[in-house]
């Protein structure tokens, strides 16, 4: 599989989180083997979960698949820049790899805003790829918020 093959999931679980009526971020764990050990959307209005976002959700999943608080070697696939609790948690799991899709000028906590990666308090910092499919992933939220205040 290829990182656009990944990121695909990753848009398929924004979508399924949009049609629960989430905001359509998704999440894809990717092991070193290239395997998708874990996916998820947000939940955090289902669950009534402020940290419920797509990223922490796939992470746990994976972290328990693994039997390990630490993901070394495995990349993470959003279609959104995580926000700075997702970035942090991203630091502590120590992903290898970060690819997101569409830039988060208001709440982004990599490029933008908090950049937790580049905080001397940071405990790692994965390599960082941005832009991949950002236009399907800019789409599915401008459509989310475009249709919520019609």
């Amino acid at each position: 599989m290829t990182f656009r093959s990944h990121m695909e999931r990753a848009l398929a679980e924004a979508r399924a989180a949009a049609d629960r009526g989430e905001v359509p971020v998704g999440a894809v764990v990717v092991a070193p083997t290239g395997a998708v050990v874990a996916a998820a959307g947000n939940r955090t209005r289902e669950l009534a979960d402020p940290t419920a976002h797509a990223e922490i959700l796939a992470l746990r999943a994976a972290c328990a698949a693994a039997g390990s608080e630490r993901l070394a070697g495995h990349d993470l696939y959003v279609t959104l820049e995580p926000c700075a609790m997702c970035a942090a948690a991203i630091s502590f799991a120590r992903i290898a790899r970060l690819y997101w899709g569409a830039a988060d000028p208001k709440s982004g906590g990599v490029l933008q805003g908090a950049r937790v990666f580049a905080q001397p308090q940071c405990h790692h910092a994965p390599e960082l790829y941005d832009g991949i499919a950002a236009t399907e992933a800019e789409a599915l939220l401008r459509d989310f918020f475009a249709a919520r205040r019609a």
